[in-house]
């Protein structure tokens, strides 16, 4: 679902813009090669049908693009939170960025919806809150992963 590459613990973004950019900067520091205005773009015009800040702290940023073949995931936490119009009016501190090929709507579908039942665990949110390193924020994703039923 996610590679440690593409995990980012420490945003510093104070914006909804600069976290987007912030998130596809890691995706390309991972290994990937994508146009960053290009996708940037794209996630902002997802966000301007309707913030996908779902309350709790989180949001799940998420997009199609033709410039990849397979489903991304990508991870980012902010300690201090960022105003992302969110449903409850509270700041987001963690954010799972999806990516997808143009023709996935099934994928794409099912692995939101997956993103979404894990976040409802409130222990899960809390722990990556504390989570000290990459390392244990990859170790935590992928556990949760592992034990959640899918969709």
């Amino acid at each position: 679902m996610i590679k440690i590459e593409f995990i980012n613990a420490n945003l510093l973004a104070k914006t909804k813009t600069e976290v987007l950019t912030e998130l596809v900067n890691t995706l390309i520091q991972g290994g990937l090669k994508l146009n960053a205005s290009l996708i940037v773009e794209i996630l902002q015009q997802r966000e301007n049908l309707g913030s996908t800040g779902i309350g709790d702290g989180v949001a799940i940023p998420h997009g199609k693009t033709s410039a990849i073949d397979d489903l991304i995931v990508a991870f980012g936490r902010s300690a201090e939170g960022i105003d992302y119009d969110s449903s409850d009016g509270k700041p987001v501190h963690l954010f799972f960025l999806l990516l997808a090929p143009e023709n996935s709507a099934g994928q794409h579908l099912k692995v939101l919806a997956k993103i979404s039942k894990m976040l409802k665990v409130a222990n899960f949110r809390k722990t990556l809150l504390k989570a000290k390193s990459t390392g244990d924020l990859y170790k935590i994703i992928i556990d949760q992963d592992n034990t959640c039923i899918p969709y």
